[in-house]
């Protein structure tokens, strides 16, 4: 039977440990709120963005002269894979997911011919990535969201992307993140930026807005100006998006980690409770016996 000063330790300790997960599901809790609206309240912006610059580039399908942001240096050899994760664990699966979509891309591209590179936007994605494909890890950039994700921060990355880009480094470059659903759900999202993807839409959206795509607009200035002014924005807003979304999900998720975690914490301790409860009426019971039987002796 375990020792009672030994399961009185045990019992402190993981108390303690339940102080801590409560105290750090409150701070994410609090962070969360924040975390969600601003990625809540980027969305609009990022899918109007989005939206207009995939119906100026409709414009130029099939024509030459197109920007490169848009149509692509024609070769499909060099990739970038920007890998948005968190500086901190204590997540649940938040970067073990993204480490292991991040994972099997790297595979399937290495295996049809292709180079990777990979620029991680947190020191976990590094540390999923590191062990297998080290060699591919193009630098690790941290604490860019330790105070909530800054838009100055997603347009220097965007600017050496484009720089990387026009120097003939890369031919695609996609932004993996996790997008926030919910407190206790994310979702794995690619997001291809270089050349820029034109979202494909269902039946019902193309009926809902044909009367809109089969308008005629007239640009001023024309469509090649606003697409070169619209194409690095839209580079430097994606990746900010990517940033919020990644950053509120990294939130829920520590949040309901360490939910899971106090409440874990607090069936163990009903269960050493109950166990040191059993060892000390235990423990009398036998000093109980041990006075009778040497009272009976005498």
């Amino acid at each position: 039977m375990p020792n009672l000063k030994d399961l009185k330790i045990r019992i402190d300790s993981v108390k303690s440990t339940q102080k801590i997960t409560s105290a750090m599901k409150m701070v994410a809790a609090a962070k969360l709120r924040k975390a969600q609206m601003a990625a809540e309240s980027s969305r609009p912006y990022a899918e109007r963005m989005e939206a207009m610059v995939g119906a100026l580039a409709k414009s130029f399908d099939g024509v030459d002269g197109a920007p490169e942001l848009l149509a692509g240096n024609g070769k499909d050899e060099k990739h970038l894979i920007v890998l948005v994760s968190s500086d901190r664990g204590l997540c649940g699966g938040f970067n073990a997911n993204i480490g292991r979509y991040a994972r099997n891309k790297i595979a399937e591209l290495q295996e049809a011919g292709k180079s990777v590179k990979v620029l991680c936007l947190g020191r976990k994605g590094r540390d999923q990535v590191n062990r297998q494909f080290g060699d591919t890890i193009l630098e690790t950039m941290e604490d860019l969201t330790k105070n909530g994700a800054q838009y100055t921060d997603a347009d220097s990355i965007a600017l050496r992307i484009r720089t990387m880009y026009e120097e003939g480094e890369i031919d695609v470059c996609t932004v993996v993140y996790n997008k926030f659903v919910s407190a206790i759900t994310q979702e794995v999202t690619p997001l291809q930026v270089i050349p820029f993807q034109v979202a494909e839409q269902t039946e019902e959206a193309t009926e809902e807005e044909g009367a809109e795509l089969k308008a005629l607009y007239e640009y001023e200035p024309s469509e090649e100006d606003i697409l070169e002014e619209l194409l690095p924005r839209n580079l430097s807003v994606q990746i900010f998006r990517a940033m919020l979304e990644s950053f509120a999900s990294e939130q829920g998720a520590r949040m309901a980690a360490m939910d899971n975690a106090t409440r874990n914490a607090g069936e163990m301790i009903n269960g050493l409770t109950l166990t040191y409860n059993r060892a000390r009426q235990a423990a009398i019971t036998n000093e109980l016996i041990e006075i009778i039987s040497g009272a009976e002796a005498l």
